[in-house]
């Protein structure tokens, strides 16, 4: 078989519903129970909900798992190059016999029923999990928590909730208690939450449902603590300290992230072997990540290439901070963003440290903010800018005048899918 057959029913999930988002569980229960409830039959469950972080988190825990000899399912959103990334069985990629056969009897349940792309593919993965054995599966929110199509486990083994910012105000409101309240939503009667570093005000937010359901909270600064010292990741929880190697995954946050992951895994009673595996075999794409061969690469000559998907003012403001852990190099950016995105508030700590700023177009996006404003944009907050055609001519223009640049791609997953598509 080809990706052609998984790519043309996923072609006629898109014609089910007329909008890609319409938060709501009650399309979703009716093919859950077409299928005669899989949610009910899935491995034990962390299910993770968060502004930024998720996937970082997701990738740690996985890890740990993994580290301490687990079989682990993971549903991830979006994917990047392609669909298949969504839905990981026992640590694998689904094969496109498995997801064409589930995607055919998912369409088929729904029986023509106005359903979300995201919905029917969720529960594509729903459906997969429980037919390939495992011990955990990790479900990642795709957008807010009360009402995402994954949340549909009443009695998970964990509940996380990595750090609450601001973002898709268009569909979750725009204030921090207003978005926490969605992602609180994945918070169950009895089940344990950890919870990252959070604002005051997505805590109380996080506080108040946890006791009203009765869920133990396991939070950072409270219950448990990280921290970086002298190149080490230092965990404290109230079993003991854990000295750790730094994260693979770059960055202070990370660290946090890191510490998310560990205390979902001390919780579960997992040795420190399984932390440090955590911290060390962790790897997730367009996080900060080293382009290292491939056309684009090789277009690069001898600048660097390097690629991240952040696209909100909180990872504006974490990928600022990771670029300076880097040994120097002259910085330039090439960005791309949605139409919906804070652009100069994701760019703004970015300004000090790069030399140039080459504005493109997401290529076949709808959504993609016109290259003139993005580069609008990033004039507003003090950078020199460039429209370039595509990401190859931007790269062609940087390395004219600085050969040994380290040239980051960054803006929108769907400009990092993208670039991992054409540089494969």
């Amino acid at each position: 078989m080809t990706a052609q057959n998984s790519d043309a029913i996923l072609a006629r999930m898109m014609a089910l519903h007329p909008k890609i988002i319409d938060l709501t569980l009650d399309r979703v229960w009716s093919l859950l129970a077409a299928l005669d409830h899989p949610e009910k039959r899935l491995p034990p469950v962390i299910h993770i909900a968060g502004t930024n972080g998720k996937g970082s988190t997701q990738a740690m825990l996985r890890a740990g798992l993994a580290g301490a000899g687990k079989k682990v399912h993971a549903y991830t959103s979006p994917h990047l190059a392609r669909f298949h990334e969504r839905i990981l069985l026992a640590g694998e990629h689904i094969s496109e016999p498995a997801l064409t056969d589930l995607l055919d009897r998912c369409y088929a349940a729904n029986n023509g029923a106005t359903i979300t792309y995201f919905e029917i593919t969720t529960i594509a993965g729903i459906l997969a999990f429980t037919e390939t054995p495992a011990d955990y599966t990790l479900l990642e929110v795709g957008l807010g928590g009360l009402l995402d199509a994954t949340n549909i486990v009443n009695k998970p083994a964990l509940t996380v909730i990595t750090p609450v910012s601001i973002d898709h105000t268009q569909f979750l409101g725009d204030t921090l208690t207003m978005i926490a309240t969605e992602k609180a939503g994945i918070i169950k009667r009895g089940v344990p939450c950890v919870v990252g570093p959070q604002p005051d005000e997505a805590l109380a937010v996080i506080e108040a449902t946890a006791e009203k359901l009765g869920a133990p909270l396991l939070v950072y600064g409270q219950h448990w603590h990280v921290w970086e010292e002298r190149g080490r990741l230092i965990f404290q929880d109230e079993t003991g300290l854990l000295d750790l190697p730094l994260p693979t995954l770059i960055g202070a946050h990370q660290i946090q992230n890191a510490g998310i992951a560990i205390a979902g895994l001390r919780h579960l009673g997992f040795s420190d072997e399984a932390c440090e595996a955590a911290v060390t075999n962790a790897t997730w794409p367009a996080c900060l990540q080293r382009l290292k061969h491939g056309p684009l690469v090789d277009a690069a000559h001898t600048a660097e290439l390097w690629l991240d998907g952040g696209h909100n003012p909180a990872a504006g403001l974490a990928l600022a901070e990771a670029l300076t852990r880097l040994p120097p190099r002259p910085l330039h950016l090439i960005c791309g963003m949605l139409n919906t995105k804070d652009i100069a508030g994701y760019l703004r700590p970015l300004a000090k440290q790069a030399k140039s700023l080459h504005a493109v177009s997401i290529p076949d996006e709808i959504n993609t903010l016109p290259a003139e404003e993005t580069a609008k944009a990033a004039d507003s907050v003090g950078m020199a800018t460039h429209i370039s055609e595509t990401v190859e001519a931007a790269i062609s223009d940087i390395i004219k005048t600085t050969p040994d640049a380290r040239i980051l791609i960054c803006g929108s997953l769907y400009l990092a899918g993208n670039v991992l598509r054409d540089n494969g």
